[in-house]
């Protein structure tokens, strides 16, 4: 198999409470007259295989992507990793690998998938990280989804919730992206976030 043939199953993290954004759903807030998750979606949507929207709650506020839906499985809002589960149980049938993205970064860039392959394949890793600036992002990454049962056994089991701790396990490799004039990983946290995107935006 060479990178090109590498096309994973994507899922859409949007499953945080949005406490710094004062609650409510941070991938529909608006930027430059559409909403966060517009912006992801026509960003990623061309790099997959499959597409799914990872959140609780009431799914039908959701309704008008017409995206599949998938809550966390393990309750109790525990944090990205159970996200990645859930992403991970839902592309199993179709996909040996899952692509995780957070709904709140409307820059992602358009070889995220191509580069994360090229760098599966170039050393056999079972995670590749996105990274910009010399920070990691863990939340948008590849994954092997035969870990599936093992990340399970660590959300339920040993009541794991850091990503670094669980993924310190396994061949993690970086993948470096330039964070000038844009941070390609830029994500939405606050008001101020907002308004800084309009202005990346023009």
């Amino acid at each position: 198999m060479n990178a090109q043939a590498l096309t994973p199953a994507c899922v859409i993290l949007a499953g945080g409470l949005a406490r710094r954004m004062g609650g409510g759903d941070k991938p529909l807030r608006p930027i430059g007259g559409r909403t966060i998750l517009d912006h992801v979606i026509a960003r990623i949507k061309p790099q997959c295989s499959a597409l799914a929207l990872n959140a609780n709650g009431d799914p039908d506020r959701f309704a008008q992507w017409a995206l599949p839906v998938i809550a966390d499985s393990v309750e109790g809002f525990v944090g990205p990793l159970a996200g990645v589960l859930a992403g991970m149980d839902w592309a199993a049938p179709q996909s040996e690998w899952l692509l995780s993205v957070a709904a709140d970064c409307p820059f992602l860039p358009l070889d995220l998938v191509s580069r994360l392959a090229d760098a599966q394949m170039q050393n056999n890793a079972d995670i590749l990280v996105a990274s910009s600036g010399a920070q990691a992002h863990p939340v948008i990454a590849l994954w092997r989804v035969s870990l599936r049962e093992d990340l399970r056994h660590a959300l339920v089991v040993e009541q794991m919730r850091k990503i670094d701790l669980w993924t310190a396990r396994y061949k993690v490799v970086h993948v470096e992206w330039p964070n000038e004039p844009v941070d390609p990983f830029f994500n939405a946290n606050t008001p101020e976030d907002l308004a800084a995107a309009e202005t990346f935006l023009k």
